[in-house]
């Protein structure tokens, strides 16, 4: 099992995603880290454990209302030996030609319409595929749930209401994906407490998953991540 901290950005500073209220988000302010900067995150994250891949979600690019592209391209300067997952909502091929070599784009199907989904042919399987859901169901692009062929290797299963919550991943939404299609990696994202969900969630055939909560509230331990590392 690989653990992928996440990053949320909003206006500058990192915030404490919440069942996908994102107007409500507030700055970071918890046991494991006082600051809600992001390079003092970062290395609040690195202090526990010596990740060598994090997810950011850059919130206001995401919901049309700026970006932190200068920002970012800090961090990928400052940390060059680790990988940056990076969500920054719709974006065309042509927008992320140069990007450098230590980060992967994000593709969320919330951002994506069924008519503009083709354009994700272009990425030639070189991103991450997020399938949003809301408690409501899908978001997004219906037709990037149902067909395959859009989705490369690595699949992340994004259950927003779920995010920031003490309730536990969706299993049951985990196993079925991993039933359906078992030549795609799925990372779960959402509801992660503990040890023994994600120990549950390699039982399961879900080998990577993105945790922020259980890390800052030290749920989630450096023995922890040792330990379900290996497995």
């Amino acid at each position: 099992m690989k653990i992928i901290p996440v990053i949320d950005l909003k206006d500058g500073v990192v915030v404490h995603a919440r069942q996908g209220n994102r107007e409500g988000y507030q700055p970071i302010n918890t046991y494991l880290c006082k600051s809600s900067g992001i390079f003092q995150v970062i290395d609040a994250f690195l202090s526990i454990y010596q990740f060598d891949t994090f997810y950011i979600a850059d919130l206001n690019a995401i919901t049309n209302q700026g970006n932190h592209d200068y920002l970012i391209a800090e961090v990928l300067t400052r940390f060059p030996r680790i990988m940056f997952w990076i969500d920054k909502g719709y974006r065309k091929y042509d927008e992320i030609k140069q990007l450098p070599e230590n980060t992967l784009p994000v593709l969320g199907s919330e951002s994506y319409k069924d008519e503009t989904i083709s354009e994700i042919k272009a990425y030639k399987n070189n991103f991450i595929l997020s399938l949003d859901y809301s408690n409501s169901g899908a978001l997004g692009a219906k037709n990037l749930f149902s067909d395959p062929t859009f989705w490369p290797k690595n699949v992340i299963i994004m259950t927003l209401g779920r995010v920031g919550c003490n309730n536990g991943p969706d299993f049951d939404k985990l196993k079925e994906f991993c039933r359906q299609y078992p030549g795609k990696s799925f990372i779960a994202a959402g509801g992660i407490r503990n040890k023994q969900d994600l120990m549950a969630l390699s039982k399961a055939g879900i080998h990577q998953a993105l945790v922020a909560s259980a890390l800052h509230s030290g749920a989630v331990k450096a023995e922890d991540i040792a330990e379900v590392s290996t497995s």
